[in-house]
């Protein structure tokens, strides 16, 4: 992916008419700062690429036209500059590798569960682009190594994960892998339970119900007392 043009936080870039040749440049290194700053505040690793907030920009404009709406009336004037900085946020996921969340680890010795329950997480449904939201439950049992990482990067790796158009299964499976490519565990299971907005506001419009999604491997998976600890753990 190309690093594209992107326009500069309010307040580090004031443009206007009178930006002559020379002035550009530095706007657009000033905004291409700005744009790593929001992932990597967001994911807390350096992004490999940008989007192009100037595609975006025209794509909301075009939105908005398609729909009745004046993209130059003073109410929203602005969206098409604030919805491509917020793309920075919502979509960083697909900026980084989820693996490079966990890419600090310890060999600290321990064998026995680890587990962070209740990690909430927002998301967006590629279907229909609108948000799921819920919580995920992540374990894994670590290695002959006894490689753990740091809890706070399991809440990251959670995050990382959702900050992408997506499914939740594809979503479930993606925490998972990470976990097995990073730390090379002896298990991992991973339960997701999320409301779906596509559900809610359109279509079959069921507010408040949930969809569980869970992906189970090694040890987890193959021996049923390690599966029933980490399920009581769960629900504990």
């Amino acid at each position: 992916m190309t690093v594209h043009p992107l326009p500069p936080v309010p307040g580090a870039v004031h443009e206007d008419a009178s930006m002559d040749e020379h002035d550009e440049p530095e706007a657009h290194a000033l905004g291409v700062e700005a744009a790593r700053r929001r992932v990597q505040h967001v994911t807390g690793v350096e992004p490999s690429s940008s989007f192009d907030h100037e595609k975006i920009e025209r794509a909301v404009r075009l939105l908005f036209e398609a729909i009745g709406e004046d993209p130059d009336r003073p109410g929203i004037a602005d969206t098409p500059a604030r919805v491509a900085r917020e793309y920075d946020e919502i979509f960083a996921g697909l900026l980084v590798d989820p693996v490079d969340v966990l890419s600090v680890s310890f060999e600290e010795a321990y064998d026995e569960i680890v587990m962070m329950r209740d990690i909430e997480f927002h998301s967006m449904c590629e279907h229909h682009l609108v948000p799921f939201t819920g919580r995920a439950h992540v374990a894994y049992l670590p290695g002959p190594a006894g490689r753990v990482t740091g809890l706070s990067k399991l809440a990251r790796l959670v995050d990382v994960c959702a900050k992408r158009p997506g499914l939740q299964e594809r979503m479930t499976a993606m925490i998972a892998d990470s976990l097995e490519t990073a730390l090379e565990p002896r298990g991992v299971m991973v339960v997701v339970e999320a409301r779906h907005f596509c559900m809610e506001m359109r279509g079959i419009r069921k507010a408040g119900a949930e969809t569980v999604t869970s992906t189970v491997r090694g040890r987890f998976r193959d021996d049923p007392k390690t599966r029933t600890e980490a399920l009581t753990l769960l629900r504990s």
